[in-house]
């Protein structure tokens, strides 16, 4: 079942609890730079509810000549596990290629290009176990599959939240041509 909400929020009940959110992430790639920003966010919400939250609004990536890096955080994410029990969650990102269009011609930056740490927790609440899935710049993962952001289990009845702020780094190759290049990050947690 799922029910949307004025303020564009989505509840959804079922019995495989499942909270996403996205970050559709533009990046543009003037002669021989690259820079992004963030665009929009998706916020959905369930009944006896696991929730993922990301930053609203834009973030700058900043710039990088091809065959150079863009390492920007992505602000900052939080999961809310006000379910019933004790059970454990994951909260898990993905990726898509970035691409841009120049003239007929299609152009990427692979996910591949695209790694991802999470950091350490930033702010939490609530008693329970929290795993950082990359803890520090030396963890980051391409995100040519989908990743383990950050895992937990509550070990009372009571509401759990956990925040951290992600890292991109985008590795822009040697051919990257000129242009705006837009992909999505998403988060999801079960």
């Amino acid at each position: 079942m799922r029910t949307s909400h004025a303020d564009g929020s989505v509840t959804r009940a079922s019995w495989s609890l499942l909270a996403s959110a996205m970050l559709l992430v533009a990046l543009y790639v003037p002669e021989a730079e690259a820079s992004g920003t963030v665009l929009s966010t998706v916020l959905v919400r369930h009944a006896n509810t696991l929730t993922i939250t990301v930053p609203s609004g834009s973030v700058t990536l900043g710039s990088a000549h091809p065959s150079g890096t863009i390492s920007a955080s992505l602000g900052t994410l939080s999961v809310v596990d006000s379910r019933n029990g004790i059970p454990p969650w994951t909260a898990a990102v993905t990726a898509t290629d970035f691409t841009t269009r120049s003239g007929a011609s299609t152009y990427t930056i692979a996910k591949s290009n695209v790694s991802y740490w999470s950091g350490p927790i930033t702010a939490q609440s609530g008693t329970g176990s929290r795993v950082p899935g990359e803890p520090s710049a030396n963890d980051k993962v391409p995100l040519a599959v989908q990743r383990t952001a950050f895992s937990g289990r509550k070990t009372a009845a009571v509401t759990q939240s956990t925040s951290w702020a992600p890292t991109l780094v985008i590795t822009v190759p040697v051919s990257a041509v000129a242009g705006t290049y837009t992909g999505v990050i998403s988060h999801s947690a079960a």
